[in-house]
């Protein structure tokens, strides 16, 4: 099992981001099994990059998105295999209690937000709603619940013969509350994220910044380090950057919060082109 990271970002970064070493693009991980199964974690900006990576000859892909909003479904129209006759393409997305998913994810993938209709693509397209269940994929097996932040948003737990993820980039579990962590049991995402080997977390926020964005469905990384303390992880990865926050800030954050917090797990910046070998 092989993770790799394509875009760390909870927005567009600013000029000059890409080249930082955190990098600009937005949410996107590639998750691949030692049988050759191919999984991509939500479609930012940072699938531009993956597409051009990955092999000619994939004859199938299957894309894990959170939810709809545009900063995890940006770059889903530039990916290669969309638009590859040869190549069985799955997308897999939360229900919505409103509209399926084909009709919203057609909201943009159509005039006059993007050139081509997703009808017209030439892939072979099959559209999921989550199921309420475990679901196999290759050699992952896959769940996935609710979890809090605006919208229908669904975390993710990937589970392999050789290790298991959990990947929640956008994620509010403390939701103002006064005392965080709560008890495991009252936490959004515990189950998702219960000894995982690696777990991607959103961290968007600094401890002094969360308190005027309460609400916003986003964790300061003070939160996201009590989170994964709960859940006993073995490495955590903040992820989902705030686009305004620079290298020098990103380190002083981790710096700040890992003094703070002590965990006792691994802490691994979540710069894009970091891997993970399972």
């Amino acid at each position: 099992m092989r993770v790799k990271l394509w875009g760390t970002r909870g927005s567009i970064a600013a000029p000059g981001a890409e080249t930082s070493r955190y990098g600009g693009n937005t949410s996107c991980v590639q998750v691949e099994g030692t049988d050759g199964t191919q999984l991509v974690l939500d479609a930012g900006t940072g699938i531009r990059r993956l597409s051009a990576a990955i092999p000619q000859s994939l004859c199938r892909v299957d894309i894990l998105l959170t939810h709809l909003h545009l900063d995890h479904i940006l770059g889903l129209g530039f990916f290669g295999p969309l638009d590859t006759p040869e190549c069985e393409v799955h997308i897999w997305g939360p229900p919505s209690t409103t509209q399926d998913l084909r009709t919203r994810l057609s909201r943009y993938l159509s005039p006059p937000l993007f050139p081509i209709h997703l009808r017209d693509l030439q892939s072979r397209i099959t559209l999921h709603e989550i199921p309420s269940c475990e679901f196999q994929i290759g050699e992952f097996r896959v769940s996935a619940s609710l979890v809090c932040h605006p919208g229908p948003t669904v975390g993710y737990r990937i589970v392999s013969p050789r290790g298991t993820l959990a990947y929640l980039p956008d994620h509010e579990p403390a939701l103002g509350a006064k005392k965080f962590p709560l008890a495991a049991a009252w936490t959004s995402g515990y189950a998702l994220a219960e000894n995982a080997d690696l777990l991607i977390h959103d961290a968007q926020f600094s401890a002094a910044e969360y308190p005027h964005r309460i609400g916003w469905g986003h964790s300061s990384l003070h939160q996201s380090l009590e989170f994964a303390k709960l859940a006993r992880v073995k490495n955590f990865v903040p992820f989902h950057h705030d686009p305004s926050h620079s290298d020098d800030t990103l380190d002083r954050m981790s710096e700040d919060a890992i003094h703070d917090i002590a965990p006792a797990f691994t802490v691994t910046p979540g710069m894009e082109g970091k891997t993970f070998e399972f």
